[in-house]
């Protein structure tokens, strides 16, 4: 099989796919703009943030499978893929750790206010007195909207640093997953309503999806308390940022983003964002998975998923059914 890795792939799970009998080119460099005059007789496409498009489907000629390696598909066209019986499958869960990891930073970064901290001591300046000035977590109520691997994973390390934990009730979660929160402690809410009215910190974990648009909006921001923490390391079209820059501004609320709406699709660009720059935000770049240990679990998903379908068989498949 023919293909193309059109983003960064390490170097010893590509040998093993080479090994296999594959033929594999590697070109991390290209863009989704790129990609339909690259795609040409590939069979199938590997890629973690750039974007495929229809166009790039149009243009493939002998294209069976679009691997995301990683767990988030939002960036892939899955219907054109579907009406071209192309499989998009990706690797779920396999960054959550990552993920999960930097929900705590970008949480105690915002209680501790380590940046800002940073900032002034290499600009020469010491102001003990406005950072001693600070809550703790310790005792404080997360609300973790979204309970797959990385909401379960941010559970479990919340749960050290003595943080109260709330998850919204719901009927059909499987018996396993209870027994796992039943474990950590948790509290529970009827509906995300009632989960902003309990926490002090609300951190999102949920895909892109018609339902979760926009739902970190003015009606939840209106019900948190004034200075609450809103964490997203999931998807950037959870937040209305107009909405999160004003309740900043009148409820002195403070977020950690990893991701934004508008973010660029390359791994190096110019990016003038409001929301990026309003001083109660500490952002970070859509690293939450880009660890080496989670970048390493992720490739072996990849083996398995182009092992998998050398004998004829299609695993996590996103678009279609197998």
């Amino acid at each position: 099989m023919k293909i193309l890795f059109a983003d960064k792939f390490p170097a010893p799970y590509l040998k093993q796919i080479q090994e296999m009998g594959h033929v594999c080119t590697l070109n991390p460099d290209l863009a989704a703009g790129d990609l339909p005059a690259s795609i040409n007789d590939f069979e199938t496409l590997v890629v973690r943030s750039t974007k495929v498009t229809a166009d790039t489907i149009d243009a493939a000629k002998s294209l069976r499978l679009i691997i995301r390696a990683g767990a988030g598909t939002n960036t892939i066209d899955k219907q054109a893929a579907a009406e071209r019986d192309i499989y998009v499958c990706n690797v779920p869960g396999k960054n959550a750790i990552a993920v999960a990891e930097l929900t705590l930073g970008l949480l105690i970064s915002i209680d501790r206010n380590i940046p800002d901290n940073v900032a002034d001591l290499r600009n020469g300046e010491w102001n003990k007195k406005r950072y001693s000035d600070t809550v703790g977590l310790f005792g404080r109520s997360i609300g973790i909207v979204g309970l797959g691997a990385i909401g379960i994973a941010v559970a479990e390390r919340a749960r050290a640093f003595g943080l109260k934990i709330y998850v919204i009730r719901r009927s059909n979660r499987a018996s396993e997953m209870e027994s796992r929160l039943a474990g950590l402690g948790v509290r529970y809410a009827n509906d995300l309503n009632e989960l902003a009215d309990n926490c002090d910190i609300l951190s999102f974990h949920v895909p892109a999806a018609d339902d979760t648009k926009g739902v970190i909006g003015r009606e939840l921001l209106a019900r948190l308390r004034p200075g609450a923490i809103i964490i997203n390391t999931s998807r950037g079209d959870l937040v209305d940022e107009q909405a999160l820059i004003e309740a900043m501004n009148d409820k002195g609320i403070r977020a950690g983003l990893d991701v934004y709406a508008d973010e660029p699709g390359s791994g190096q660009a110019k990016f003038d964002s409001a929301l990026a720059r309003h001083p109660n935000v500490y952002g970070t770049h859509h690293i939450g998975a880009s660890t080496a240990q989670a970048q390493n679990a992720v490739a072996e998903g990849v083996v398995e998923i182009i092992e998998a379908l050398s004998d004829g068989r299609v695993l996590h498949c996103v678009n279609m059914k197998t």
